[in-house]
């Protein structure tokens, strides 16, 4: 086997002229392009860190908010269990005020009712008492003229003293 170094030297040449164009009209363009893919790819990776981390706090917000709103819902609930309470309370002791309340009315009632049926069986008693009086001394006057005398007697010093 020979070498043919004509064959080589007019290989290298072609390949330098090959090369020489490529470079001059090819790889500025291929290598801009490529440039710009590692720009591109740079940048969405950059996009998508910031996203990641921008994608975690708001995570941690929305837990943050969750457990705030978590708080406030079992405080509300644990002020509406005291407010129930209290109002429980309130109307209970609201009851018991007017039950009391009502209970002296009726006590003064039956006390007020009790008085007037006193006094109207003290004026009865008093008038059948007068009656059954004048009905025994009407008796006792009738039957008895020095007995008649003797109470006029009476009533007119009686009258008497008191003038």
């Amino acid at each position: 086997m020979s070498i043919l170094w004509e064959n080589i030297l007019i290989t290298m040449l072609a390949f330098g002229i090959l090369y020489w164009l490529l470079n001059k009209f090819a790889f500025g363009k291929l290598f801009a392009v490529m440039e710009q893919r590692r720009q591109l790819v740079l940048g969405q990776l950059e996009d998508a860190k910031n996203t990641k981390e921008q994608a975690t706090i708001y995570v941690e917000e929305q837990k943050n908010a969750l457990d705030q709103a978590r708080k406030e819902a079992y405080e509300i609930i644990e002020q509406s269990k005291q407010s129930s309470s209290k109002q429980a309370r309130d109307l209970l002791e609201q009851a018991k005020q007017d039950a009391t309340r009502l209970k002296n009315e009726a006590i003064n009632d039956i006390e007020s009712e009790r008085n007037k049926a006193v006094e109207s069986l003290r004026s009865e008693i008093g008038a059948f008492s007068v009656n059954i009086a004048s009905k025994l001394i009407e008796r006792e006057v009738e039957n008895n003229p020095a007995e008649q005398e003797k109470l006029v007697n009476q009533y007119l010093e009686e009258v008497g003293n008191k003038s």
